[in-house]
């Protein structure tokens, strides 16, 4: 996946200038980016704050970790109960 040139946080306030009255096309223009592009990211940040995309964040780290965390462990259950089968 290509990384973005803007951060979430700026991605935010560039759709919050078409609340301030800012047209699409004008948007597009002052930052060099295509309107499906602003649509896409609309439909994904639309409506979220820069804290609520900082919270969101860290509880998807905080699954992935989490479910590492039971991958490893159901691993590590596994082979044990194959050592005590074998005895």
């Amino acid at each position: 996946m290509n990384k973005s040139r803007f951060s979430e946080a700026q991605i935010i306030g560039i759709l919050r200038q078409q609340g301030q009255g800012q047209t699409v096309a004008q948007i597009c223009r002052e930052h060099s980016i295509s309107e499906p592009l602003f649509y896409q990211w609309k439909s994904k940040y639309g409506g979220v704050d820069v804290t609520e995309l900082q919270r969101l964040r860290h509880l998807e780290d905080e699954n992935r970790r989490l479910k590492q965390l039971v991958a490893d462990l159901s691993l590590e259950n596994q082979v044990v109960k194959e050592v005590l089968r074998k005895k």
